[in-house]
């Protein structure tokens, strides 16, 4: 027989399999099943095809890189988590699009603005305490403004 252990055959990728299994269950990620997916095909192909064990690394190789690339998709696609409150770790974000008032004026590009009980400082074009402007965008936690 010419497989990639010959003590064992093609009982050899259902050992990987399981052996995969085993790692998925120690340290779950959702990866290792998808590897041992593939040496468990792996195992159907070689005992169908008997391919030597060139053929069989290449079919492990090729179906491993086939399962991961489906999984990701799928995993992806129809576990993403809708929230109703996308911002909730990243308030700063959350503040994209809303004006406020100057807390203190922006001096050579620096300035502060008050939203709610936290001062927040402000980059942006100079402008007088209590101008109205309008957060742009965010950089860090320094979030830039302009003149609403």
């Amino acid at each position: 027989m010419n497989t990639l252990f010959p003590i064992f055959g093609t009982y050899f990728w259902w050992i990987l399999a399981g052996v995969l299994l085993l790692a998925e269950m120690a340290q779950p990620g959702f990866f290792m099943i998808w590897l041992a997916a593939a040496a468990a095909l792996t195992a159907i192909v070689a005992s169908l095809l008997h391919l030597g064990w060139a053929g069989e690394a290449l079919t492990f190789a090729a179906l491993a890189l086939l399962c991961v690339a489906a999984s990701w998709r799928f995993v992806s696609r129809s576990w993403a988590i809708k929230s109703e409150s996308p911002h909730l770790n990243q308030r700063q974000a959350g503040l994209v699009g809303r004006s406020f008032i100057l807390e203190k004026a922006i001096i050579n590009g620096n300035g502060k603005i008050k939203v709610e009980d936290t001062l927040w400082d402000v980059e942006g074009e100079d402008a007088a305490a209590g101008t109205r402007v309008k957060v742009t965008g965010v950089d860090g936690m320094r979030l830039r403004v302009k003149g609403a």
